[in-house]
């Protein structure tokens, strides 16, 4: 069903689906307005001005120091967190693809269930294994690994499973027909050709891991270990400043700088990437 206006014709699904990205990203861009608003209101545009990321000596993000500490531990939360589940999945796929019985198939299904477990359920789990049982895990920033690791563990997985059935095992036998081990055709046939899926989950892990708030909050031990959305929560109640716009706004821009980043990678290593990896161990042969 269509209709038209002028000389152009739009289509009901395409004003629903404009009106759907328009009713999503219309609260976002409004905070994002007020981060560089010249007052102290959230509500009243008064001009543009830098001063909560820069200019105000006490309370802008540059100058106060909870907000420094908020949005370091929420970076370093999601390096530390990519760099130990991005490879943690990759193996951990490459292994149930591999191993066959009913332990794989029993992972398989933790890997699956991790998607339909609540969140806060996990959370209030380790939380009670953090206060209540003598283990390494602990309030703080050990915790908070520990625990999003384990949440967000089943992304990678799940990716780099799906391009591995994509792809199929004929690349791997035709390099080790040409005299390749499983493992070496595992490394220099196989890994090269999952590289978009392994990019797609790094940027998927880091984007979720600075915007998760449930985890953190709850596996949070002092203020030091409070990353930017436990933030703006405990501060959103009091008397908040355009200040708090401006926090989220540069956690807002570190994931659209890394979901563009990944994108590029992804266009860049999707290229010709079915015939890379045999032809570079058939040249190195």
């Amino acid at each position: 069903m269509s209709f038209r206006i002028g000389k152009r014709r739009f289509h009901w699904l395409g004003l629903l689906t404009l009106g759907y990205i328009a009713w999503s990203l219309m609260p976002v861009l409004i905070a994002v307005m007020f981060s560089f608003n010249e007052g102290r209101s959230r509500t009243n545009w008064t001009g543009f001005y830098l001063r909560w990321y820069l200019e105000d000596p006490e309370r802008s993000v540059l100058h106060d120091p909870t907000m420094h500490t908020a949005l370091l531990h929420t970076m370093r939360l999601g390096l530390i967190v990519t760099l130990i589940t991005v490879p943690l999945g990759v193996m951990l796929a490459l292994g149930l693809d591999r191993w066959r019985g009913r332990i794989p198939a029993g992972a398989n299904l933790l890997v699956i269930m991790s998607f339909v477990l609540p969140e806060i359920l996990l959370a209030v789990a380790l939380l009670f294994v953090a206060t209540t049982l003598s283990t390494p895990l602990e309030l703080g920033l050990v915790g908070q690994v520990m625990g999003l690791v384990t949440f967000q563990l089943s992304y990678p997985v799940v990716i780099v499973r799906a391009r591995m059935l994509a792809i199929g095992p004929q690349y791997e036998q035709a390099a080790i027909d040409l005299g390749a081990t499983p493992l070496g055709a595992v490394r220099r046939v196989l890994l090269p050709m999952l590289l978009p899926a392994i990019f797609a989950s790094t940027v998927l892990v880091f984007a979720d891991v600075i915007d998760d708030f449930v985890l953190v909050r709850y596996l949070s031990g002092d203020a030091s270990t409070e990353p930017v959305s436990v933030k703006i929560y405990n501060t959103a109640r009091a008397a908040p400043t355009p200040a708090l716009n401006a926090l989220a706004t540069l956690v807002l821009a570190a994931s659209l700088l890394a979901v563009v980043l990944g994108f590029l990678a992804y266009k860049f290593f999707s290229r010709g990437e079915r015939d890379v990896g045999v032809e570079s161990f058939t040249r190195d042969l």
